[in-house]
């Protein structure tokens, strides 16, 4: 399981939520690691899309396998192109790893300057080298 949050976080290491009245809702980086390590033991890695959030990505690791954050500001489209290469390599079978990189990849490919700021973190004994989230099908033998 992937749990992905996209949209907005602060300085001082909140993701940004709206309430039921649709105001503005800072949430700690405690709150959002404690949530992580209550939840499914089913959750391989948690992609915070949002900026400032390199602290919850290195935080929430000691609840999961993997996490993905970014180390200060990221605009809208290097964050966009970023997630979608990312999420198509995972879709093709490749680790947690080869897809950062393909993503990073992507950033520089579209002359996005912001390659350096997305950061993956890996938990304590994890080989992100090896984490895959979706196993290809198996092709038949070709005769």
């Amino acid at each position: 399981m992937v749990i992905h949050f996209s949209g907005h976080g602060s300085d001082q290491s909140e993701i940004v939520f709206q309430d039921q009245s649709g105001q503005a809702k800072l949430v700690s980086k405690e709150a959002i690691v404690q949530t992580m390590a209550a939840a499914s033991s089913d959750i391989q890695l948690v992609f915070f899309n949002t900026c400032y959030s390199r602290e919850q990505a290195e935080s929430v690791v000691c609840h999961v396998p993997a996490a993905i954050g970014m180390n200060t500001s990221i605009g809208d489209d290097a964050a966009r192109v970023f997630a979608a290469q990312f999420y198509s390599a995972i879709g093709f079978g490749l680790s947690v790893k080869r897809a950062f990189e393909q993503g990073k990849a992507a950033l520089m490919l579209e002359g996005i300057p912001e390659d350096k700021i997305p950061e993956l973190y890996g938990g304590a004994g994890v080989d992100i080298d090896s984490l895959i989230l979706v196993k290809p099908p198996e092709q038949p033998p070709t005769a």
